[in-house]
């Protein structure tokens, strides 16, 4: 990722959004050039020079203190999940150059056994565990049912993570057939934790090569990325709507491995006695025989 490319970028949409009235600022003249404030106006905002906040809006964020980048953060009205992104390109852009070359060998991250386990265990939740850059690196039966269409995807790449971004952008008839009316705020805060990603890790070649390859591939994806949101993919709620059950509106908690750095638990509940409970049970009863079967046969062929 262009580091600079991104930093800019990300300040400009920032500031475009807010307008003077939005700021507490009287809007002088009727013919303003530039949509929401204009640069002198951040820079009173955050009580820096108009010199110093273009330096920054042009990129460069090397020596900037935390102080510098709270007030931005407040003259911006960053919300949560943008002030870390602004954060995160703040180290990244003052990182040495030997942190940066580990960046580049890191090793994919791979999942734990114990972690699989703890999957497998829990026998009525769907549950998966993902990377930054939403590929799932493993899931419980459960979870892989609820996530079959992905999982059966023309677009699967074979011995390779399933990614659910990949699936949003690049397998349209599935997707929106599994997300209904929901997909494309599910595709928006897809490409926002993508953006996030990036912020956190510039040079993670993976994450370089999926968004240059559903740049290329989907307009959608460019016209999303370009908004330069980010967000937080914490807790909330999802609707699904499955080829095998019908709808399921399931809760979902984020849980972070603290044990391995960037990885997350993603597990689904149901209202109890609600119809999406009972949809996961008839999942569950689904999954122990389509997707064992399914198993099985692939297993063979493999001994062959």
């Amino acid at each position: 990722m262009d580091l600079k490319a991104e930093t800019r970028e990300f300040l400009a949409t920032r500031r475009a959004r807010i307008t003077p009235d939005r700021a507490g600022l009287p809007a002088y003249g009727g013919n303003r050039r530039v949509p929401g404030l204009r640069r002198e106006e951040v820079a009173m905002l955050a009580g820096v020079s108009v010199d110093y906040y273009t330096r920054l809006e042009r990129g460069n964020l090397g020596g900037v203190s935390e102080e510098v980048l709270e007030a931005l953060a407040e003259a911006l009205q960053l919300d949560e999940a943008e002030r870390l992104h602004l954060f995160d390109l703040s180290r990244a852009a003052n990182a040495s150059g030997a942190a940066r070359s580990r960046a580049r060998r890191a090793p994919a991250p791979t999942l734990r056994p114990a972690v699989q386990r703890v999957l497998d265990s829990m026998v009525m939740t769907p549950a998966f565990v993902r990377n930054g850059r939403l590929d799932v690196l493993g899931a419980n039966l459960l979870g892989r049912a609820l996530y079959s269409p992905m999982y059966d995807s023309p677009e699967r790449i074979a011995n390779r993570p399933v990614n659910t971004a990949r699936f949003h952008f690049l397998d349209l008839t599935a997707a929106h057939a599994f997300w209904g009316e929901r997909w494309e705020k599910i595709a928006h805060d897809a490409v926002a934790i993508l953006r996030a990603e990036a912020g956190r890790n510039p040079y993670d070649q993976g994450l370089t090569q999926l968004v240059g390859e559903l740049s290329t591939r989907s307009e959608d994806f460019r016209r999303m990325w370009a908004s330069h949101d980010v967000r937080l993919h914490q807790s909330g709620t999802k609707v699904f709507h499955h080829p095998a059950v019908g709808r399921l509106e399931l809760d979902y908690e984020a849980l972070p491995l603290p044990a391995d750095h960037g990885l997350q638990m993603n597990v689904y509940t149901a209202v109890p006695e609600s119809p999406s409970a009972d949809g996961l049970k008839l999942l569950a009863s689904w999954a122990a025989t389509s997707l064992a079967e399914a198993t099985e046969v692939a297993t063979t062929k493999e001994n062959r």
